[in-house]
């Protein structure tokens, strides 16, 4: 049986990595600056590795014995003073250094779907920039280009919440995001393909508009969606290019171009986005309940 190291672990996707190869006990090592959250996953010590993918020289013969490399590594914000050329781009080179080192026969790197025609995006040019090395290594190596995260719907459920959710244009633009953990399943059953490139999605095909009403009604909210011309949305991108660095036009850049075209995937998982709606509604009047209770506790005492 093969050896995998996930990089990346303590990520939205990494997570459900971990546990989808825990799920299938496929042996395997996972790379961690803080390795509390491991841990917490039930972890074992020898299954960590502490490493800080950003300096190579904590790396250095850290990834013996392994045949495949499976790195999420990347930043959807830019902090700690980290652009996306340092993770996006040179985190993975430090690893595919080391992989190429330590004999490692492929590696599996998750970029974005159409990544690779939005090279102009800050965010899209660093990974693409590795995908490029990669295919350049001599290594066997698989490309997934995943859909929007459900964990990327948040923004729908959070303008939901406060009554309205605006949307540019038509609001006609199709997308199937999918869930972490069918991303995860989805990349286990391809780690023997020899494909290169793999487009994954989720099971429901949605307009803009669907999923803007499904927040809506998980917040039993009534139905406002505001259409915003799309030259707004045009204008905004050049916009905070010319006014803002890159740490915070970066993400908006990315979500706005992505809100601008219709990104469909091969539908895979049994997740639905109307559940996972559910699901996220539920936590938050949990949280504010625990917070009230506390807060009654407090006045109480």
């Amino acid at each position: 049986m093969k050896k995998i190291i996930v990089a990346g672990s303590t990520g939205y996707l990494g997570s459900h990595l971990v546990k989808e190869l825990q799920n299938q006990k496929i042996p395997f090592q996972a790379i961690a600056r803080n390795t509390k959250k491991l841990e917490q996953q039930g972890l074992q010590e020898e299954q960590i590795i502490k490493a800080e993918v950003t300096n190579p020289t904590t790396l250095t013969e850290k990834l013996k014995g392994a045949d495949v490399l499976i790195s999420t590594v990347g930043i959807t914000r830019q902090k700690d003073g980290l652009t996306y050329k340092d993770v996006d781009y040179q985190a993975n080179m430090n690893l595919l250094n080391e992989a190429k080192k330590a004999g490692i026969k492929k590696i599996i790197y998750v970029s974005v779907i159409n990544g690779e025609k939005m090279r102009n995006l800050k965010i899209m040019e660093a990974k693409e920039k590795f995908v490029d090395e990669l295919k350049r290594s001599g290594l066997y190596y698989l490309i997934v280009r995943p859909n929007g995260f459900f964990s990327d719907m948040k923004d729908f459920l959070d303008m939901a919440q406060k009554g309205k959710v605006y949307l540019f244009g038509s609001g006609e633009y199709k997308l199937n995001p999918i869930h972490g953990a069918d991303l995860a399943k989805a990349i286990v059953e391809s780690m023997d393909t020899k494909q290169h490139e793999i487009i994954v999605g989720g099971p429901d095909i949605l307009t803009q508009n669907e999923i803007a009403e499904l927040a809506l009604k998980t917040w039993r909210r009534p139905i406002k969606i505001v259409h915003l011309p799309d030259w707004i949305r045009k204008l905004t991108i050049p916009t905070m290019k010319l006014f803002t660095s890159s740490k915070t036009y970066g993400p908006i850049e990315f979500f706005l171009t992505m809100m601008g075209q219709d990104n469909i995937a091969p539908r895979y998982g049994i997740h639905r986005l109307k559940s996972h709606f559910v699901w996220e509604v539920d936590h938050i009047n949990e949280k504010h309940g625990s917070r009230h209770q506390e807060s009654d506790k407090k006045m109480n005492d």
